[in-house]
């Protein structure tokens, strides 16, 4: 059976996705940063959930270790999926605040993927999809880290992809807009621990964040579900050629041709208009 490994599996896409593959026969390493987690989805029929917390290298490198030591040495596709948003603007992000979105969204996956190339390279084989964003394309404001974070997600696959051709071994996007998951829930928390919000210029306008954070249910238009957005997932990892990019949801998709067809005034202008009721 194919075997996978999945970052970020506790709940959204990773948690669709992984049970998804596991009904169909793979056998599914789903990493979760917290244990509890992992035993939950064991419990559920998940058997080789895993800790792995993608913020901490020796974390990693002990879920790798673990996992090819169950297969054999061998792995045919790596998912990086674990990531959250950091809410902000530029101007109020400390490096601390920056340094802890790139450890997760961006250092974490890119040690997963060089550990799991090392099998791919060895076998001959392989196939990686990793979690982007409409934001990792398409900037809009309020969310700085979390931009630059998807951005740098996009420039080291666009260069990866270049080095795999060729290979047998594939890399793809996946650009997800917006989607019903824990994901506000989890930016509450980094929002509340690293925005000094009375304190700021944009104090009004961090109060209107706190309340969008807070609702419960979609507050965007188009929103699809986590597991709609893992049937894509499962398309890319299982299609003979992927292709580079899965665009998921109506957003995604008007933004990448707003992108190639407007000047950068016309795209700056329809992505601000797109958070307008998140500003002051």
């Amino acid at each position: 059976m194919p075997s996978i490994l999945i970052t970020g599996c506790s709940s959204g896409i990773g948690y669709d996705t992984a049970k998804f593959l596991h009904q169909m026969g793979w056998r599914v390493f789903a990493g979760c940063r917290k244990a509890e987690d992992v035993a939950r989805l064991q419990a559920e029929g998940l058997s080789d959930a895993l800790q792995l917390d993608v913020a901490d290298s020796d974390s990693v490198n002990a879920a790798f270790e673990t996992m090819l030591a169950a297969t054999g040495g061998t792995l045919d596709a790596l998912f990086s999926n674990a990531g959250y948003g950091q809410v902000g603007t530029v101007e109020d992000i400390s490096r601390t605040a920056l340094r802890e979105q790139f450890e997760t969204n961006v250092f974490g996956g890119w040690q997963c993927i060089t550990l799991a190339m090392k099998v791919f390279r060895r076998q001959g084989h392989g196939r990686i999809l990793v979690n982007s964003s409409i934001l990792g394309f398409a900037a809009m404001p309020w969310r700085g880290a979390y931009n630059s974070s998807k951005y740098a997600l996009e420039g080291m696959c666009d260069t990866l992809r270049q080095e795999l051709h060729g290979s047998n071994i594939y890399v793809s996007l996946v650009e997800p807009g917006p989607v019903a998951t824990r994901f506000r829930e989890n930016a509450l928390i980094k929002f509340e621990e690293h925005i000094d919000i009375d304190g700021s210029f944009h104090a009004e306008a961090y109060r209107r964040q706190l309340k969008r954070l807070k609702a419960v249910g979609a507050v965007a238009p188009f929103t699809v579900s986590s597991q709609g957005c893992a049937a894509v997932c499962i398309r890319a990892l299982t299609a003979k050629r992927p292709k580079a990019r899965y665009r998921v949801t109506f957003p995604t998709v008007l933004f990448w041709y707003l992108k190639r067809i407007l000047p950068t005034a016309g795209l700056d202008y329809f992505s601000r208009k797109a958070v307008e009721d998140q500003g002051k």
